[in-house]
């Protein structure tokens, strides 16, 4: 069930955070693209910001794996540069080329700004369903 809410979490802060945030820097003319892109994508035809949430639930299983026993500033600061960094990495060293689409200096920093935040908005719409880090039980010698 928690890898469920993992997925549920990280699906929402793609909706929520990231492209919340990605509405702000539209509004302040920093993106010439609008949020909540609802353009049908391949092969399912699916509204583009669907996909993203999608890829951005699958996102939050491995992020949650890394910041589940873990507590505190080290919880939130894990969660901002695994969602800054792991997202970025793939979309720009992967998925963009595949698309054909060239990688830009300032695309690089809006990716690692907007990914960052969703990796914090997934940890907190984890606290939100009710999941809390615990700590690993101490090993016995």
């Amino acid at each position: 069930m928690i890898w469920l809410k993992a997925f549920i979490a990280a699906f929402l802060a793609t909706l929520i955070f990231h492209q919340g945030l990605f509405g702000l820097f539209y509004l302040a003319d920093i993106l010439p693209n609008a949020p909540y892109n609802m353009t049908p994508t391949g092969p399912l035809g699916v509204p583009s910001v669907l996909s993203l949430a999608f890829w951005g639930g699958l996102w939050g299983l491995p992020l949650w794996a890394l910041v589940r026993r873990r507590t505190g500033v080290s919880h939130w600061l894990i969660s901002l540069v695994f969602g800054a960094v792991g997202p970025t990495a793939v979309a720009m060293l992967v998925v963009f080329p595949l698309k054909g689409i060239e990688v830009a200096p300032l695309m690089v920093v809006g990716g690692l700004i907007l990914n960052g935040a969703w990796g914090v908005g997934t940890s907190l719409l984890m606290r939100v369903l009710g999941a809390r880090p615990s700590p690993a039980a101490p090993t016995t010698a």
